[in-house]
């Protein structure tokens, strides 16, 4: 066993033990901490390694979250069975997205428009739905049981939010190492080169969007069952796709741990400037805080936060590979 593994095995180890340090509230920002590593993840899939930048990921979040509370609600299907349909759906419209952007060529600015716009025709047809709430949204039922994916405290989401954020590095790591991944970076690099070289960038983007659709919508199932109330514009809304992009991009864009460390860094910050700056009526400052360090990030670490994080790894692993 290498000093990585054991470094990382360790890591592995505080994080299972950690609740037992924590109070409610504490517990509380580790699960958001972990929810937004995955989601920033899932994003990072796409954009990290293919370069096609969305700016409506939150659509996935709301397919995925409401499709498991109508789900559950109506036909009494459990949310864990409901998240996997919510994927389908998320892939189905994820696929019909990508085939217009990637088979007519719509690149840079002009996919970005695209990824808000679909976001922004489903939350104004789910606004009109009454069975989805109007616009009004959804209050979730508190039955908690393992069947319903609801709990008492935050110990049980704790570790659920934790178990996503592993499974995501898993998965990511995996697409890395194969040839699908290495053709996305390719593309990521210089399509047209990729292309000539005789990479099949059409179907590759497609892969590439999907994977991501699927696994952003997932979190959507279980954000609806930890916040227990689902509102159009906040599910749907930029302000959602804002908050998941900003992890990768601070962490590390296209890299592996970027995600997780960009979600340490900035969870905690936003969750707590928020909870401090309510008290003295100034909310949103918070979001000015976000948008300071993004600046600063992008002026002085264009490579994100895991720069600095692997020199400072390097010790201990013995390598500046920390991805």
């Amino acid at each position: 066993m290498t000093r990585r593994h054991v470094f990382f095995a360790a890591v592995l180890l505080v994080l299972l033990a950690l609740p037992l340090f924590l109070d409610k509230y504490a517990l509380g920002i580790f699960v958001m901490i972990f929810f937004y590593a995955y989601v920033g993840q899932s994003w990072n899939v796409l954009t990290g390694y293919t370069g096609h930048i969305s700016l409506g990921h939150a659509l996935y979040i709301g397919i995925g979250a409401y499709a498991t509370t109508f789900l559950a609600q109506t036909f009494g299907i459990t949310p864990w069975i409901g998240m996997l349909v919510g994927g389908i759906a998320a892939v189905l419209i994820a696929l019909f997205l990508g085939f217009l952007g990637f088979r007519f060529g719509i690149r840079g600015v002009y996919f970005v428009i695209m990824t808000i716009a679909f976001a922004e025709i489903t939350r104004l047809i789910v606004s009109h739905v009454e069975a989805l709430g109007s616009f009004s949204g959804i209050f979730v039922d508190f039955n908690p049981s393992f069947w319903n994916f609801q709990f008492r405290g935050n110990l049980p989401y704790y570790y659920i939010s934790l178990g996503f954020m592993l499974a995501s590095l898993v998965a990511v790591h995996l697409i890395e190492i194969s040839k699908l991944g290495r053709f996305m970076v390719a593309i990521r690099e210089d399509e047209e080169a990729a292309q000539a070289l005789g990479v099949d960038t059409f179907r590759c983007n497609m892969f590439a969007i999907a994977i991501s659709a699927f696994m952003t919508s997932l979190a959507g199932a279980f954000y609806a069952n930890y916040i227990y109330y689902l509102h159009p514009n906040s599910l749907f809304g930029m302000a959602l796709s804002i908050e998941l992009i900003l992890r990768p991009i601070v962490g590390g864009l296209g890299t592996l741990f970027g995600p997780v460390i960009g979600s340490f860094i900035l969870t905690p910050l936003s969750e707590i400037s928020r909870a401090y700056f309510s008290k003295g009526g100034l909310e949103g400052l918070h979001l000015i805080l976000y948008g300071i360090l993004a600046i600063l990030v992008v002026l002085f670490m264009p490579k994100g936060i895991i720069v600095y994080v692997k020199r400072a790894l390097h010790p201990i692993l013995g390598t500046t590979n920390a991805e």
